[in-house]
C-alpha cells in the first residue's frame, strides 16, 4: 500500500505560475495553503516520480499569456551538484554565479513576461548524449 499523494503537478505548475523570484520544493511548500501544505519533500518526490511534462505547463500558463504584446525570455540555469559523481544528467556547465566552470544540471526555461509577471511556458533539461 502506498501513501496517498501530499500534492500533485497542478500544485507544483500553480506554484510556478504564482511564484516570481524563487522556484525551489521548499519554498513550494511554504506558498500552499494552510491546513494543505505538504512537507517539501512531498514535491521533491512529486518531481522524481515524473516525467517532465511541459504541455501539462503550457496548458495551465496559456490563459495568462498575451501572444500580441509582451516577451519571450529564454533563460538556462545550472543547478550546482559539485559533488556529485554518479548522478544522471550531471554533467560540467558554464555558472554565472560561480564564474566558472561546474558540475551541475542545466535547466533551460521559456518565460513569457509583460515586465511585470513571469510565466514560465517551458522548459528542458540539458541531456548530454
Amino acid at each position: 500500500n502506498m501513501n496517498p499523494l501530499k500534492c500533485d503537478d497542478l500544485d507544483y505548475i500553480h506554484f510556478l505560475i504564482a511564484s516570481q523570484k524563487v522556484f525551489t520544493c521548499t519554498e513550494a511548500a511554504r506558498c500552499q495553503p494552510e491546513g494543505k501544505a505538504p512537507a517539501h519533500d512531498a514535491f521533491t518526490r512529486l518531481l522524481q516520480r515524473q516525467s517532465p511534462d511541459t504541455e501539462a505547463l503550457w496548458q495551465e500558463a496559456k490563459e495568462l499569456v498575451d501572444r500580441k504584446q509582451g516577451l519571450l525570455v529564454v533563460d538556462d540555469t545550472t543547478l550546482d551538484k559539485l559533488y556529485a559523481r554518479k548522478m544522471e544528467l550531471v554533467t560540467y556547465h558554464w555558472s554565472g554565479k560561480h564564474r566558472q566552470v561546474v558540475r551541475g544540471i542545466n535547466l533551460q526555461t521559456l518565460l513569457w513576461t509583460d515586465g511585470k509577471a513571469l510565466i514560465p511556458c517551458d522548459f528542458r533539461v540539458y541531456a548530454k548524449t
